[in-house]
Protein backbone atom coordinates (compact mmCIF):
# COMPACT_ATOMS: atom_id res chain seq x y z
CA UNK A 1 0.00 0.00 0.00
CA UNK A 2 1.34 3.53 -0.94
CA UNK A 3 1.56 6.12 1.16
CA UNK A 4 -0.31 9.05 -0.05
CA UNK A 5 0.75 13.25 1.68
CA UNK A 6 -1.35 16.11 0.79
CA UNK A 7 -1.67 19.53 2.23
CA UNK A 8 -5.05 21.52 2.69
CA UNK A 9 -4.73 25.24 3.06
CA UNK A 10 -6.35 26.74 5.97
CA UNK A 11 -8.28 29.25 5.07
CA UNK A 12 -11.49 29.72 3.65
CA UNK A 13 -14.85 27.71 3.21
CA UNK A 14 -14.75 24.69 1.02
CA UNK A 15 -16.66 25.36 -2.59
CA UNK A 16 -17.79 23.39 -5.44
CA UNK A 17 -14.46 23.51 -6.89
CA UNK A 18 -12.61 22.27 -4.00
CA UNK A 19 -14.84 19.27 -4.12
CA UNK A 20 -14.83 18.02 -6.97
CA UNK A 21 -11.85 19.23 -8.01
CA UNK A 22 -9.79 16.89 -5.33
CA UNK A 23 -11.54 16.13 -2.16
CA UNK A 24 -13.80 13.96 -3.47
CA UNK A 25 -11.06 11.08 -5.07
CA UNK A 26 -9.61 12.53 -1.57
CA UNK A 27 -12.99 10.53 0.41
CA UNK A 28 -12.43 7.19 -2.08
CA UNK A 29 -8.25 6.96 -1.94
CA UNK A 30 -8.48 6.90 1.98
CA UNK A 31 -9.65 3.60 1.62
CA UNK A 32 -7.48 2.92 -0.57
CA UNK A 33 -3.98 4.22 0.52
CA UNK A 34 -1.92 5.04 3.32
CA UNK A 35 -2.96 8.31 3.68
CA UNK A 36 -2.02 11.45 5.35
CA UNK A 37 -3.84 14.68 5.26
CA UNK A 38 -2.58 17.90 6.86
CA UNK A 39 -4.10 21.09 7.65
CA UNK A 40 -0.82 23.28 6.53
CA UNK A 41 -1.03 26.44 8.64
CA UNK A 42 2.61 27.23 8.78
CA UNK A 43 2.69 27.35 4.88
CA UNK A 44 -0.28 30.34 5.37
CA UNK A 45 2.32 32.41 7.30
CA UNK A 46 4.42 32.64 4.78
CA UNK A 47 1.49 34.84 3.16
CA UNK A 48 -0.46 36.03 5.70
CA UNK A 49 2.20 36.44 8.53
CA UNK A 50 -0.44 38.25 10.90
CA UNK A 51 -3.56 36.25 10.70
CA UNK A 52 -6.73 37.72 12.42
CA UNK A 53 -8.06 34.14 13.76
CA UNK A 54 -6.06 31.69 12.40
CA UNK A 55 -7.44 28.99 15.33
CA UNK A 56 -11.32 29.67 13.87
CA UNK A 57 -9.67 29.19 10.17
CA UNK A 58 -7.63 25.99 10.76
CA UNK A 59 -10.96 24.66 13.09
CA UNK A 60 -13.41 25.92 9.98
CA UNK A 61 -11.07 24.04 7.27
CA UNK A 62 -11.10 21.12 10.12
CA UNK A 63 -14.74 21.14 10.14
CA UNK A 64 -16.12 21.15 6.21
CA UNK A 65 -13.16 18.19 5.36
CA UNK A 66 -14.96 16.01 7.71
CA UNK A 67 -18.38 16.57 6.72
CA UNK A 68 -16.89 16.05 3.23
CA UNK A 69 -16.35 12.49 4.14
CA UNK A 70 -12.86 12.67 5.25
CA UNK A 71 -12.70 9.56 8.08
CA UNK A 72 -10.15 10.14 10.86
CA UNK A 73 -9.86 6.35 11.15
CA UNK A 74 -9.39 5.64 8.10
CA UNK A 75 -6.58 8.52 7.53
CA UNK A 76 -4.22 10.73 9.05
CA UNK A 77 -6.03 13.92 9.43
CA UNK A 78 -3.62 16.63 11.25
CA UNK A 79 -2.94 19.85 11.63
CA UNK A 80 0.77 20.58 10.69
CA UNK A 81 1.59 23.06 13.19
CA UNK A 82 0.77 20.16 15.93
CA UNK A 83 3.76 18.19 14.48
CA UNK A 84 6.81 19.31 15.40
CA UNK A 85 8.84 16.77 13.75
CA UNK A 86 8.29 18.25 10.50
CA UNK A 87 9.60 21.81 11.14
CA UNK A 88 13.13 19.62 12.66
CA UNK A 89 13.17 18.00 9.38
CA UNK A 90 12.57 21.57 7.23
CA UNK A 91 15.70 22.99 9.51
CA UNK A 92 17.64 19.77 8.93
CA UNK A 93 16.96 20.22 4.95
CA UNK A 94 17.65 23.33 5.00
CA UNK A 95 21.05 23.36 5.36
CA UNK A 96 21.30 20.73 2.09
CA UNK A 97 19.31 23.52 0.17
CA UNK A 98 20.68 26.18 -1.87
CA UNK A 99 19.92 29.77 -2.44
CA UNK A 100 20.48 29.55 -6.33
CA UNK A 101 17.76 26.54 -6.92
CA UNK A 102 15.46 28.02 -4.40
CA UNK A 103 15.30 31.89 -5.88
CA UNK A 104 15.05 30.01 -8.99
CA UNK A 105 11.57 28.67 -8.21
CA UNK A 106 8.34 29.69 -10.09
CA UNK A 107 6.45 30.10 -7.09
CA UNK A 108 9.04 32.06 -5.70
CA UNK A 109 9.62 34.48 -8.08
CA UNK A 110 5.51 34.88 -8.52
CA UNK A 111 4.95 35.61 -5.40
CA UNK A 112 7.90 37.96 -5.07
CA UNK A 113 5.48 40.01 -7.61
CA UNK A 114 2.67 39.86 -5.93
CA UNK A 115 3.88 40.69 -2.15
CA UNK A 116 6.87 42.71 -3.00
CA UNK A 117 6.71 44.18 0.78
CA UNK A 118 7.15 40.85 2.58
CA UNK A 119 9.31 38.69 0.84
CA UNK A 120 10.65 36.54 4.17
CA UNK A 121 12.43 33.73 4.32
CA UNK A 122 9.52 31.57 4.78
CA UNK A 123 8.46 31.84 1.19
CA UNK A 124 11.84 31.36 -0.36
CA UNK A 125 12.10 27.94 1.23
CA UNK A 126 8.55 27.24 0.98
CA UNK A 127 9.77 24.23 -1.10
CA UNK A 128 11.63 22.63 1.44
CA UNK A 129 8.91 22.76 3.84
CA UNK A 130 6.68 21.04 1.35
CA UNK A 131 8.91 18.64 0.99
CA UNK A 132 9.47 17.76 4.70
CA UNK A 133 5.61 17.39 5.04
CA UNK A 134 5.82 14.82 2.42
CA UNK A 135 8.87 12.73 3.35
CA UNK A 136 8.57 12.85 6.96
CA UNK A 137 6.37 10.03 6.43
CA UNK A 138 7.95 8.20 3.54
CA UNK A 139 5.27 9.62 1.15
CA UNK A 140 5.49 8.23 -2.68
CA UNK A 141 2.42 9.79 -4.12
CA UNK A 142 1.43 13.28 -4.02
CA UNK A 143 -1.59 14.68 -5.18
CA UNK A 144 -0.76 17.58 -7.09
CA UNK A 145 -2.14 20.24 -9.79
CA UNK A 146 0.56 21.22 -13.11
CA UNK A 147 1.14 24.60 -10.62
CA UNK A 148 3.11 22.23 -8.41
CA UNK A 149 4.62 20.01 -10.40
CA UNK A 150 7.94 21.97 -9.72
CA UNK A 151 7.83 21.75 -5.74
CA UNK A 152 7.49 18.16 -6.51
CA UNK A 153 10.23 17.86 -8.56
CA UNK A 154 12.26 19.75 -5.86
CA UNK A 155 10.79 17.41 -2.88
CA UNK A 156 12.17 14.63 -5.37
CA UNK A 157 15.75 16.66 -5.17
CA UNK A 158 15.94 17.33 -1.36
CA UNK A 159 15.21 13.20 -0.68
CA UNK A 160 17.78 11.85 -3.16
CA UNK A 161 20.20 14.64 -2.11
CA UNK A 162 19.66 13.73 1.42
CA UNK A 163 20.59 10.12 0.66
CA UNK A 164 23.55 10.72 -1.87
CA UNK A 165 24.89 13.00 0.68
CA UNK A 166 24.82 10.32 4.02
CA UNK A 167 25.31 7.10 1.46
CA UNK A 168 22.13 5.89 2.16
CA UNK A 169 18.65 4.34 0.53
CA UNK A 170 16.51 6.23 2.92
CA UNK A 171 14.31 8.40 1.92
CA UNK A 172 11.84 7.67 -1.22
CA UNK A 173 11.02 9.81 -4.23
CA UNK A 174 7.77 10.88 -4.14
CA UNK A 175 6.23 11.11 -7.35
CA UNK A 176 2.72 12.68 -8.57
CA UNK A 177 -0.80 10.95 -7.69
CA UNK A 178 -3.14 10.16 -10.78
CA UNK A 179 -6.58 10.02 -9.61
CA UNK A 180 -6.91 7.68 -12.34
CA UNK A 181 -9.61 9.66 -13.79
CA UNK A 182 -10.16 13.13 -15.17
CA UNK A 183 -10.49 15.87 -12.50
CA UNK A 184 -14.17 18.10 -12.66
CA UNK A 185 -13.31 21.32 -13.46
CA UNK A 186 -15.72 23.60 -12.02
CA UNK A 187 -16.19 27.40 -13.35
CA UNK A 188 -16.93 30.44 -11.89
CA UNK A 189 -20.44 32.25 -11.47
CA UNK A 190 -18.38 35.45 -12.45
CA UNK A 191 -17.32 34.41 -16.04
CA UNK A 192 -14.10 32.19 -14.93
CA UNK A 193 -13.12 29.11 -16.19
CA UNK A 194 -12.37 28.25 -12.80
CA UNK A 195 -14.43 28.51 -9.60
CA UNK A 196 -12.12 30.23 -6.42
CA UNK A 197 -12.51 32.25 -3.58
CA UNK A 198 -9.88 34.66 -4.54
CA UNK A 199 -11.58 36.29 -7.69
CA UNK A 200 -14.84 37.09 -5.53
CA UNK A 201 -16.74 35.56 -3.15
CA UNK A 202 -19.83 35.50 -5.94
CA UNK A 203 -17.70 33.43 -8.26
CA UNK A 204 -17.87 30.41 -5.54
CA UNK A 205 -20.87 28.60 -4.09
CA UNK A 206 -20.16 27.21 -0.66
CA UNK A 207 -20.75 24.39 1.06
CA UNK A 208 -21.82 25.96 3.79
CA UNK A 209 -23.90 28.48 1.81
CA UNK A 210 -27.45 28.62 3.09
CA UNK A 211 -30.31 28.40 0.44
CA UNK A 212 -30.61 32.21 0.24
CA UNK A 213 -27.02 33.25 -0.24
CA UNK A 214 -26.90 30.26 -3.17
CA UNK A 215 -29.98 31.58 -4.94
CA UNK A 216 -28.98 35.15 -5.07
CA UNK A 217 -25.22 33.84 -6.34
CA UNK A 218 -26.65 32.20 -8.72
CA UNK A 219 -28.91 35.02 -10.07
CA UNK A 220 -25.95 37.04 -10.62
CA UNK A 221 -25.08 34.70 -12.54
CA UNK A 222 -22.95 36.35 -15.79
CA UNK A 223 -25.22 35.40 -19.09
CA UNK A 224 -25.34 37.38 -22.42
CA UNK A 225 -28.22 38.75 -24.53
CA UNK A 226 -29.62 35.15 -25.87
CA UNK A 227 -28.67 33.23 -28.73
CA UNK A 228 -29.66 35.11 -32.08
CA UNK A 229 -29.32 31.81 -34.40
CA UNK A 230 -30.00 28.27 -33.81
CA UNK A 231 -27.13 26.16 -32.32
CA UNK A 232 -24.54 29.17 -32.00
CA UNK A 233 -21.57 28.05 -29.96
CA UNK A 234 -22.36 29.37 -26.26
CA UNK A 235 -20.14 32.29 -24.86
CA UNK A 236 -17.74 31.58 -21.90
CA UNK A 237 -19.97 32.81 -18.91
CA UNK A 238 -22.96 30.73 -20.62
CA UNK A 239 -20.93 27.79 -21.40
CA UNK A 240 -20.46 27.80 -17.26
CA UNK A 241 -24.09 27.51 -16.52
CA UNK A 242 -24.48 25.16 -18.57
CA UNK A 243 -20.83 23.20 -17.04
CA UNK A 244 -22.53 23.97 -13.67
CA UNK A 245 -26.08 22.03 -14.40
CA UNK A 246 -24.36 19.40 -16.25
CA UNK A 247 -22.73 18.36 -12.49
CA UNK A 248 -25.45 19.54 -10.66
CA UNK A 249 -28.74 18.77 -11.97
CA UNK A 250 -30.33 16.06 -13.92
CA UNK A 251 -29.42 14.44 -17.26
CA UNK A 252 -33.30 15.82 -18.17
CA UNK A 253 -32.59 19.06 -16.79
CA UNK A 254 -29.71 19.75 -18.90
CA UNK A 255 -31.19 18.68 -22.12
CA UNK A 256 -34.03 20.86 -21.63
CA UNK A 257 -32.12 24.06 -21.21
CA UNK A 258 -29.53 22.80 -23.93
CA UNK A 259 -32.40 22.16 -26.67
CA UNK A 260 -33.93 25.81 -25.41
CA UNK A 261 -30.81 27.45 -26.12
CA UNK A 262 -30.20 25.66 -29.50
CA UNK A 263 -33.83 26.84 -30.55
CA UNK A 264 -33.34 30.48 -29.31
CA UNK A 265 -36.11 29.63 -26.48
CA UNK A 266 -33.98 30.12 -23.87
CA UNK A 267 -34.80 31.59 -20.47
CA UNK A 268 -31.73 32.38 -18.31
CA UNK A 269 -33.41 33.60 -15.78
CA UNK A 270 -36.12 29.85 -15.39
CA UNK A 271 -32.19 28.50 -15.57
CA UNK A 272 -30.70 30.11 -12.90
CA UNK A 273 -33.56 29.61 -11.04
CA UNK A 274 -33.37 25.32 -11.70
CA UNK A 275 -30.03 25.33 -11.30
CA UNK A 276 -29.76 27.54 -7.83
CA UNK A 277 -32.32 25.08 -6.86
CA UNK A 278 -30.19 21.86 -7.55
CA UNK A 279 -27.64 23.48 -6.01
CA UNK A 280 -29.33 24.02 -2.65
CA UNK A 281 -29.99 20.19 -2.90
CA UNK A 282 -26.41 19.16 -3.71
CA UNK A 283 -25.18 21.44 -0.92
CA UNK A 284 -27.56 20.32 1.60
CA UNK A 285 -26.12 17.41 3.22
CA UNK A 286 -22.67 19.23 3.48
CA UNK A 287 -24.51 22.03 4.83
CA UNK A 288 -26.41 20.08 7.71
CA UNK A 289 -23.29 18.08 8.73
CA UNK A 290 -20.94 21.28 8.97
CA UNK A 291 -23.38 22.39 11.81
CA UNK A 292 -23.54 19.33 13.39
CA UNK A 293 -19.58 18.68 13.48
CA UNK A 294 -19.08 22.13 14.46
CA UNK A 295 -20.72 22.01 17.19
CA UNK A 296 -19.43 19.23 18.67
CA UNK A 297 -16.46 20.63 20.31
CA UNK A 298 -15.62 17.39 21.81
CA UNK A 299 -15.69 15.23 18.34
CA UNK A 300 -13.66 17.69 16.95
CA UNK A 301 -10.64 17.41 20.03
CA UNK A 302 -11.20 13.82 19.30
CA UNK A 303 -9.97 14.14 15.41
CA UNK A 304 -7.12 16.46 16.20
CA UNK A 305 -5.97 14.18 18.93
CA UNK A 306 -6.15 10.60 16.56
CA UNK A 307 -4.47 12.80 13.98
CA UNK A 308 -1.72 14.45 15.87
CA UNK A 309 -0.52 10.86 17.83
CA UNK A 310 -0.98 8.87 13.88
CA UNK A 311 1.33 11.61 12.53
CA UNK A 312 3.87 12.21 15.61
CA UNK A 313 4.20 8.17 15.53
CA UNK A 314 5.02 8.08 11.78
CA UNK A 315 7.16 11.48 11.94
CA UNK A 316 8.79 10.56 14.87
CA UNK A 317 10.35 7.88 13.46
CA UNK A 318 11.85 9.36 10.63
CA UNK A 319 13.51 12.05 12.57
CA UNK A 320 15.05 9.56 15.03
CA UNK A 321 16.10 7.72 12.34
CA UNK A 322 17.59 11.03 10.59
CA UNK A 323 19.03 12.21 13.27
CA UNK A 324 20.99 8.77 13.77
CA UNK A 325 22.15 9.06 9.63
CA UNK A 326 23.64 12.12 10.68
CA UNK A 327 25.48 11.41 13.27
CA UNK A 328 23.40 13.23 16.50
CA UNK A 329 23.87 11.19 19.26
CA UNK A 330 23.15 11.38 23.01
CA UNK A 331 25.69 11.52 25.87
Amino acid sequence: METVVSGIRSTGNLHLGNYFGALKNFVKMQYEHNCFFFIADYHSLTTHPTPSDLHNNVRQVLVEYLASGLNPEASTLYIQSNVPETTELYLLLNMNAYIGELERCTSFKEKIRNQNENINAGLLTYPVLMAADVIIHKGTKVPVGKDQEQHLEMMRTFANRFNRMYNVDYFPEPFAFNFGEQLIKIPGLDGSTKMSKSDSENSAIFLSDEPETIRKKVMKAITDAGPTIPNQDKPQAVENIFNLMKVLSSVETYAHFDELYNNCRIRYGDMKKQLAEDAIKFTGPFREKIKEISSDNEYLRKVVKIGTDKARESASKTISEVREIIGFKTF
